[in-house]
């Protein structure tokens, strides 16, 4: 159920082979019913949702990318790939300043509504950019979306062979490793790092990845993540209905108690984004299962995954930690496996919301961190302090090779400062964020003098 990094990593591009039109009745240039929901009305394989992503590449070729990760062996155990289609107005590559945004399914292999939205989901991006949908042609033109629709292609071929809504039949992988308690533990080193005043950012030791403990999907993810600059993400679960956001593990060890981090703030609005758009997160509805003594809809339907209860190892920690990607997990219903007479309906309660999460990536600031020369610079430190609250927002982001950075960031006033010590002088700014909506996040660049020329602290 619950939950849920840059390094260079190859990614294979693949060319799958055409196969059939798994919905019957629609063309080959995707011309069908409304919204072409046909798909929704079966739970789909691993061979059929590789053929609806081609499907959809095939259909918007200048807007879609399919890719496979890599890496070695650079399948799961029973030799399936983990599968990737981009779309964006560019999508062979990044471009400065655009944000990179990744919606990450099916972890746990019974969880599978989550595996059909994404599927769904690339088709209804297809198809309204091609009607000359305002919001989506502008929301693809300026982020580049990355969709996997499973990240455990083998659990849910088990799952499926004993079908149950709620079974935990194919949770885990083939190697019977739950992949969200499964990623390198970073909690533990920033815990430590707060009392000491450290290192509070990008805390991923690649050694620890030739540890044997770690599945091929996990260290697959890890490298993908540290290698695209991604900004923002979400991972699809099913047993609950609550977006559930960062800390995930406690800091004091408990079962479960709130376990804020430093953008508390910021995930809570983020959240918010999901679960305001979604028609039953916020209303009073039966308790899940797993919801223990919660009720998610009185806190607005989401929570602080910690305070539900402690993960270690989860992805959704393992991203914040690793890399500058903030990422929340997303629980879509009580049953994991439902009918798939249900998917239509879960299709029209997430749309919305999940359109609306994605434009969370353009939220905050953006900008390139350059020398006097125009020379990008990578790696450079942007923090953060809350004028508002008067507050330092003790989580770093660093720039992407290009020299180029986002800061997710909620409405108020900031000083902003960004530092590639110690051949540069650091450089601050005061900005006013507002995020109107649907626009592109504001935009603040750095020059920074060599540190030769000035010994000074340069404010702007």
């Amino acid at each position: 159920m619950k939950r849920s990094l840059c390094g260079f990593v190859v990614f294979l591009v693949v060319k799958w082979g055409p196969g059939h039109d798994t919905c019957s009745g629609l063309s080959a240039s995707g011309r069908g019913r409304p919204d072409d929901l046909c798909q929704l009305t079966r739970h789909h394989n691993y061979k059929e949702m590789l053929e609806l992503m081609h499907r959809v590449h095939r259909r918007c070729p200048d807007i879609t990318r399919l890719y496979n990760l890599s890496g070695n062996p650079g399948t799961t155990v029973e030799g399936r790939k983990l599968a990737v289609i981009v779309i964006s107005d560019n999508p062979d590559r990044h471009e400065i300043g655009k944000p990179e945004f990744k919606y990450v399914a099916n972890m746990h292999g019974n969880e599978v509504i989550g595996r059909e939205m994404l599927l769904q989901l690339m088709h209804y991006l297809c198809d309204e950019y091609h009607k000359g949908n305002k919001d989506i042609r502008k929301l693809i033109s300026i982020t580049r979306i990355h969709l996997m629709p499973s990240m455990n292609p083998d659990g849910w071929e088990k799952a499926n062979k004993s079908w149950n809504m709620s079974s935990s039949e194919g949770r885990k992988n083939a190697q019977g490793i739950d992949l969200n308690r499964n990623f390198p533990n970073l909690n533990r080193i920033v815990y430590i790092n707060e009392k000491k005043c450290s290192k509070n950012n990008h805390l991923l030791n690649y050694e620890v990845l030739k540890n044997s403990t770690f599945a091929p999907e996990t260290k697959m993810v890890v490298h993908w993540i540290m290698d695209i600059p991604f900004v923002l993400s979400a991972n699809i679960h099913e047993g609950a209905l609550v977006v559930s956001y960062p800390y995930d593990e406690t800091r004091s060890g408990k079962p479960k108690e709130l376990t804020k981090c430093p953008d508390d703030a910021t995930f809570r609005y983020i959240s918010l984004a999901y679960a305001d758009k979604h028609p039953v997160m916020q209303k009073p509805h039966p308790k899940c299962y797993y919801d223990g003594e919660w009720d998610f809809y009185k806190n607005k339907g989401i929570t602080n995954g910690a305070n539900w209860y402690s993960v270690k190892g989860g992805m959704q920690d393992f991203n914040y930690l690793s890399s500058n990607c903030f990422e929340v997990t997303l629980e879509l219903s009580c049953y994991k496996f439902p009918p798939a007479s249900h998917l239509i309906k879960y299709w029209n309660e997430n749309r919305d919301a999940l359109l609306n999460y994605m434009w969370m990536s353009h939220i905050g600031i953006k900008g390139q961190v350059k020398n006097e020369n125009g020379k990008p610079i990578a790696n450079a430190m942007i923090h953060v302090r809350n004028l508002t609250d008067g507050m330092d927002i003790n989580h770093d982001i660093t720039s992407a090779r290009d020299g180029d950075y986002w800061r997710l960031l909620i409405p108020g006033r900031y000083n902003v400062t960004a530092c590639a010590v110690p051949e540069y002088v650091c450089v601050s700014k005061v900005v006013t964020v507002e995020n109107p909506v649907h626009s592109e996040a504001k935009k603040v660049s750095f020059t920074l003098p060599w540190m030769a020329k000035s010994a000074n602290y340069r404010k702007i």
